[in-house]
C-alpha cells in the first residue's frame, strides 16, 4: 500500500521500519521539527527522522497543520492510508480525510482507557496490571474513534516507560502490519461508553515525589516517569533523581529517612517506606546507593523537603 506516515518518537520508528520491511512504499514522513537536546541543545533530529533519511525517504516537518497551505505535501503524495503514532501534533479534518482509508493511529493503550498523550506512564502510574496497543481510525475526537484492532499486554512489576514502551512499540510495529495487508476487510468497532480515562502530558512539575503518599504509589511515581521527568527528591537542599526504588516495611514522619545501608536509603512514606536504591545528584550520573553515600553521607534521622503547595 501507499502509506503516509506520521510518528517522532523510537515508538514510532519502530513501527515505520516495520512497515518499511512488509514491503510498503512511504512516499511521505511526517516528524516533529528538529529540537534542541542534550546539554549542548544541539538541535537534534527525531527518532523517525532518523530512520527516514537511512531509507531516503521524503521528509515534511511542519510546526503545526492548522493553514490549508500545509495539506499540500500530503496531498500531493496521494496516499491510500496514512499511520499515526505518537506524532505529536493534530491533524484537522481536512488532512484525515485525505488519504482513500483515511489515517490510522497506533495507540498505546487498551481504549478508551488513557486517551491522550502519555498512556504508558499513566497506566504504571495508575498501578494499572495490563495495557497494550489499540489500532484506531481516527475521527477528530481525542484518541476517540472507532477501533481496528487491539491487544493488551502484561505489566511488569519492574516495568519502566522506557521498558514498556519498548514492549509496546514493537506490538504496534506487528499489529499495524497486520492491519495494512487486511485493511479493506476490517470492521471497525465503536470504542465502549464506559471506562473513558485521560492521560494527561507529563509535566516536570510532577517529578517532586510527595512523602505523604504511600511507598507503593511512589515507587510506581519512579518507574512512570524513567526516564522522563525522572522522579526528584530534595534533602540536604540538594535535589536528587530517584531511578529506582522498593517499598518496604517502616513507618515515620513522611521524609524522615529511618535507615541507610548499602541496600539504600529507607524513608518513611505516609504508609509504609521507600527504599532509594539508585540516585543521582546534579550533574553526575546514576549511582547505587552505596556509592553516591561515600561522597554524600545520609544519617537516619535526616529529612526530605516536602513541598507543601
Amino acid at each position: 500500500m501507499k502509506v503516509i506516515f506520521a510518528g517522532t518518537p523510537e515508538f514510532a520508528a519502530t513501527a515505520l521500519q516495520a512497515i518499511l520491511g512488509a514491503g510498503h512504499n512511504v512516499p511521505l514522513v511526517l516528524t516533529q521539527p528538529d529540537r534542541p537536546a542534550g546539554r549542548g541543545l544541539q538541535m537534534l533530529p527525531s527518532a523517525v527522522k532518523r530512520l527516514a533519511l537511512q531509507h531516503d525517504l521524503s521528509i515534511y516537518q511542519p510546526e503545526r497543520l492548522k493553514d490549508p497551505a500545509s495539506h499540500n505535501p500530503i496531498r500531493q503524495a496521494n496516499a491510500d492510508v496514512m499511520v499515526v503514532a505518537a506524532y505529536g501534533l493534530i491533524l484537522p479534518q481536512a488532512v484525515l480525510d485525505l488519504p482513500r482509508f483515511g489515517c490510522l493511529n497506533i495507540h498505546a493503550s487498551l481504549l478508551p482507557r488513557w486517551r491522550g498523550a502519555a498512556p504508558i506512564q499513566r497506566a504504571i502510574q495508575a498501578g494499572d496490571r495490563e495495557t497494550g496497543i489499540t489500532l484506531m481510525q481516527m475521527d477528530a475526537g481525542l484518541d476517540t474513534g472507532p477501533m481496528l484492532l487491539r491487544q493488551a499486554v502484561p505489566i511488569a512489576p519492574d516495568d519502566t516507560a522506557v521498558s514498556l514502551q519498548e514492549k509496546l512499540g514493537q506490538l504496534g510495529a506487528e499489529l499495524i502490519v497486520e492491519a495494512l495487508n487486511q485493511l479493506a476487510t476490517l470492521t471497525p468497532t465503536p470504542q465502549p461508553g464506559a471506562g473513558a480515562t485521560y492521560a494527561a502530558k507529563i509535566a516536570k512539575s510532577e517529578a517532586v515525589l510527595d512523602w505523604r503518599r504511600s511507598a507503593s504509589e511512589l515507587e510506581r511515581q519512579v518507574r512512570a516517569f524513567d526516564p522522563f521527568p525522572g522522579a526528584s527528591a530534595t534533602l540536604n537542599a540538594t535535589q536528587l533523581k530517584i531511578w529506582r526504588a522498593t517499598p518496604v516495611a517502616g513507618s515515620g514522619a513522611p521524609g524522615s529517612v529511618l535507615a541507610v545501608n548499602d541496600a539504600g536509603i529507607v524513608v518513611a512514606c505516609g504508609s509504609g517506606a521507600l527504599r532509594l536504591e539508585e540516585l543521582q545528584k546534579p550533574g553526575g550520573r546514576s549511582l547505587l546507593a552505596r556509592d553516591l553515600l561515600n561522597g554524600f553521607p545520609v544519617a537516619a534521622g535526616a529529612r526530605f523537603a516536602i513541598d507543601e503547595h
